[in-house]
């Protein structure tokens, strides 16, 4: 049986997952690759999310853009459609009181691939021809939805809602993360670029046996996008296990 559980998540998105990992009899060990900030100016934001109901549709791009735009939306226009990326969004959603039974939610059909280019495909792009769509997202991104849906004739705004980065290397994740190598865990990891943080931070212990012990962890993925980074990082021993904590719980439970 492997050592601990390496939760990867922003901090704040980390706690029920760790809690259900617990519950299965499994060391949890939080491992925060990504920190999200709100913005120093929020007014464009705001001003977007004021005239909601302009849109024809609104993406969000992560469960961090859905929490932090609404801590400025009282209501949801019904006629709005609202499309996510996978289980984590509609799960941040239904925090905020919405799901399938009061609003028009889309998603990726495939849960092993949500991520931009199947939301794409899923979506009546035709319908949106003319109408005007609103993508919520991290102050930087892949610029492939936005360019999709402009190439399908929608009018397309991007407003930026909270900003994320890697941590810096600090004494504390030095000796944290160099004794989280040395053990046989297990690393869930729910964001590529998390992943390729990861693989920086490791970079910067300065041993060429970090790199290798790093190569042999098991990493359990949600998206296929996120295999295709760790195997461009010689990272081959990975799960994929599809959209949504319950899918990553499932892939846990499975291990020897």
């Amino acid at each position: 049986m492997p050592d601990a559980v390496i939760i990867t998540r922003p901090r704040a998105q980390a706690g029920a997952l760790a809690q259900q990992v617990a519950a299965l009899g499994r060391e949890v060990v939080l491992l925060p690759l990504l920190e999200i900030s709100p913005l120093p100016d929020q007014s464009e934001l705001t001003a977007q999310l004021a005239q909601l109901a302009r849109y024809a549709m609104v993406a969000f791009v992560s469960p961090n853009a859905i929490d932090a735009a609404f801590a400025h939306i009282a209501h949801w226009p019904r006629a709005v459609t609202l499309a996510v990326l996978g289980e984590g969004s509609r799960a941040a959603l239904a925090r905020h009181g919405l799901d399938d039974g009061n609003a028009r939610i889309v998603s990726p059909r495939d849960p092993a691939r949500s991520d931009s280019e199947n939301l794409l495909q899923s979506l009546d792009l035709t319908a949106l021809a003319g109408k005007e769509v609103l993508i919520v997202r991290g102050e930087s991104g892949r610029e492939l939805m936005a360019d999709g849906l402009r190439a399908a004739g929608a009018i397309v705004t991007t407003v930026a809602a909270y900003r994320r980065r890697v941590p810096a290397m600090s004494p504390a994740l030095r000796t944290q993360l160099a004794g989280l190598l040395e053990g046989e865990n297990d690393w869930i990891i729910t964001s590529s670029e998390a992943l390729r943080g990861l693989r920086s931070l490791v970079g910067e212990l300065g041993s060429p046996d970090a790199v290798v012990k790093m190569q042999q962890q098991h990493l359990i993925v949600p998206h296929a996008r996120i295999a295709e980074t760790a195997a461009a990082l010689g990272l081959t021993r990975l799960t994929l296990c599809g959209s949504g904590d319950e899918r990553l719980l499932a892939a846990l439970q499975s291990r020897p």
